[in-house]
């Protein structure tokens, strides 16, 4: 990572530089079986496409609010550095009705709470391979239609600046250089000291202490993370076999 880096939208375009092939977020999801690795350069593609998305299809500018009604997901990821790449601000589970665009997963409790928006409402089916909905919830895009066609580079009409607002997280709001700076700060602490430094993380992104051992830590490191969803449905030694398979090196949970 390079010291100028200012942004978590900086620390990805500094780790597709430095080395694209390696793997950046390998996700998996307890409850249906599903793993997906996304290396740098892939990562970063959808982080492109979902940018271009916000700014040309929704016209989300700089300090406008996306709530992100989402669980920890590789899809909540792309969110995060995309919202970083227009200069908005990712509110995590915040209150839709403030927001200028909702962003919600499948349940229907989130569905819920996003058609407070009265802005754009985007729903993400989190099915294997970015899959679509069998029927689009009403009153939403669905963002497995919407991504694939968008441009695979992505560079923002204003530059995006660093003290400006950036995430929302439990309550906490954080400029670009706040989260960046942070994340610095606590990879050490997380034992990230490194490239091939691994999180395995099973925190939910409901605190900083999801966000940064399960995206921001790694990024951050030049390491990678192993992002658990219902990681708790599986038995210790099963858990114990992911560690060694994925050779991890840090475990967060």
């Amino acid at each position: 990572m390079n010291a100028t880096d200012r942004t978590p939208a900086d620390l990805l375009s500094s780790a597709l530089a430095a080395d694209p092939g390696r793997p950046l977020v390998t996700f998996y999801d307890d409850a249906t079986g599903e793993r997906v690795e996304l290396s740098v350069a892939t990562f970063a593609n959808w982080v492109a496409k979902t940018a271009n998305l916000l700014q040309d299809e929704l016209s989300v500018e700089p300090g406008d609010r996306v709530a992100l009604l989402l669980p920890a997901h590789w899809q909540t990821a792309v969110w995060l550095l995309a919202c970083a790449s227009v200069g908005a601000v990712a509110d995590l589970g915040g209150d839709a009705a403030a927001a200028d665009v909702a962003v919600s997963g499948p349940e229907p409790e989130s569905l819920a709470a996003a058609r407070a928006c009265s802005g754009a409402r985007v729903a993400l089916a989190l099915r294997p391979l970015g899959g679509r909905f069998p029927q689009v919830p009403e009153g939403f895009v669905d963002y497995a239609v919407e991504v694939p066609g968008q441009g695979d580079r992505f560079v923002p009409y204003a530059p995006v600046d660093p003290e400006g607002a950036a995430l929302i997280v439990a309550g906490r709001e954080f400029s670009g250089a706040e989260v960046v700076e942070r994340a610095r700060a606590e990879a050490a602490e997380l034992g990230l000291t490194g490239p091939g430094a691994r999180v395995l993380s099973g925190l939910p992104y409901d605190t900083w202490e999801g966000l940064s051992a399960g995206l921001y830590g790694p990024l951050a490191s030049g390491g990678s993370v192993v992002l658990c969803r219902n990681l708790g449905l599986l038995a210790a030694d099963a858990v114990d076999r992911r560690i060694e398979a994925e050779r991890v090196t840090v475990v967060a949970r």
